[in-house]
């Protein structure tokens, strides 16, 4: 499938954050036409709440009724399958995808979204609390990541700056 618009195709994922006595857990929402991370959450727990947090995010950020065929893409785990979430899929009219078993490429952009926050961010700091993980983590994700890092698919332009100039070429 060939994404060529924005909100065509979110992609979703989870990864843990090692405190010094426990692991937190993030939850991403990523838009795949522009690759900016428009909804996450972090959390201590691998709850259900914590994926429907950063999907609850992107749908804040993003949703408009002319958003028909959006299609949500994830892995076949818990929090995704869950009741709870796929009934909030439903409700808002998102298609729902899931990778094939054992299959991590089917959720590519995800995992080089994540393994990026790692590298540039998390493996940089040792965080002494839960709340100095969320902090950094956000300043990453909605300073670093969404308004700064350059994407060669993006020809070389940071999400956020890509997705206004498709704003306003789409305008023209």
């Amino acid at each position: 499938m060939e994404i060529t618009r924005l909100n065509q195709v979110w992609a979703s994922d989870i990864t843990y954050i090692q405190l010094p006595r426990e692991f937190a857990y993030l939850a991403v929402v990523l838009d795949l036409f522009s690759r900016r991370c428009i909804g996450w959450n972090l959390a201590m727990s691998l709850y259900t709440e914590l994926a429907l947090s950063a999907l609850t995010m992107a749908i804040e950020n993003r949703w408009h009724e002319t958003m028909q065929g959006l299609i949500h893409h994830s892995d076949q785990g818990v929090q995704y399958a869950s009741k709870e979430y796929i009934e909030y899929l439903d409700a808002h009219g998102i298609h729902i995808s899931m990778a094939a078993q054992g299959n991590p490429y089917d959720n590519a952009f995800v995992e080089s979204f994540i393994r990026t926050l790692k590298y540039e961010e998390v493996y940089l700091n040792d965080y002494e609390t839960f709340s100095d993980a969320s902090e950094n983590i956000s300043s990453f994700i909605e300073d670093a990541y969404n308004k700064k890092r350059l994407h060669s698919s993006l020809g070389y332009r940071s999400p956020i700056d890509f997705e206004k100039e498709v704003s306003l070429n789409s305008v023209a």
